[in-house]
């Protein structure tokens, strides 16, 4: 019986622990929204919609066949260098755009 109570007690204790406290952060998504929040980069959302225009196939998200179509793979943001990386999948080959946080130009492009 008293295990069964230290059971409960010690379960109630976890459940009971604040998110934030389990929560783990991300120093590159941190700098990225106080970037954003000061002025000095654009919105994600902004950049994500100046590199898919540039693309030669439309996102699979897009459309129906999707034999010949980018997957997004998600972004990644260098503090340092102001710049979003972005990653794409299409045919099995995966490809990078580098973009400037600051202007949405894109940088580079490699397979």
């Amino acid at each position: 019986m008293k295990r069964i109570i230290a059971s409960l007690l010690l379960g109630c204790a976890i459940v009971a622990t604040p998110a934030p406290a389990l929560a783990q952060t991300n120093p590159a998504q941190d700098a990225a929204r106080r970037d954003t929040q000061s002025g000095k980069a654009l919105p994600l959302r902004q950049i994500e919609a100046i590199v898919f225009r540039t693309l030669s196939a439309p996102l699979c998200s897009n459309v129906r066949n999707s034999d010949n179509c980018y997957e997004y793979l998600g972004p990644a943001y260098d503090q340092r260098a102001m710049a979003y990386r972005l990653k794409f999948m299409r045919n099995s080959r995966v490809t990078f755009v580098d973009v400037d946080a600051r202007t949405g130009r894109v940088l580079n492009r490699a397979r």
